[in-house]
């Protein structure tokens, strides 16, 4: 599933926050949150050699939180 854009995502996070107060922003922050951190990956990724097996499994392990 593709994320929105981080822009977008702010955007709605700004609208709900002045039009409805009260609500909960936690889901629309985490969204916000992995969608930057997608922007990031997919540029680095992009501007990287290939990694190794090894070095995807690395940072699989990290995003999944399991690094000790």
């Amino acid at each position: 599933m593709p994320f929105s854009s981080p822009a977008s995502l702010r955007g709605r996070i700004a609208a709900t926050r002045r039009h409805h107060p009260e609500t909960d922003l936690t889901e629309l922050k985490r969204e916000h949150a992995a969608a930057k951190i997608a922007a990031y990956v997919e540029k680095t990724v992009a501007e990287a050699p290939p990694l190794t097996d090894e070095q995807r499994d690395r940072l699989a392990t990290l995003l999944r939180g399991d690094a000790a």
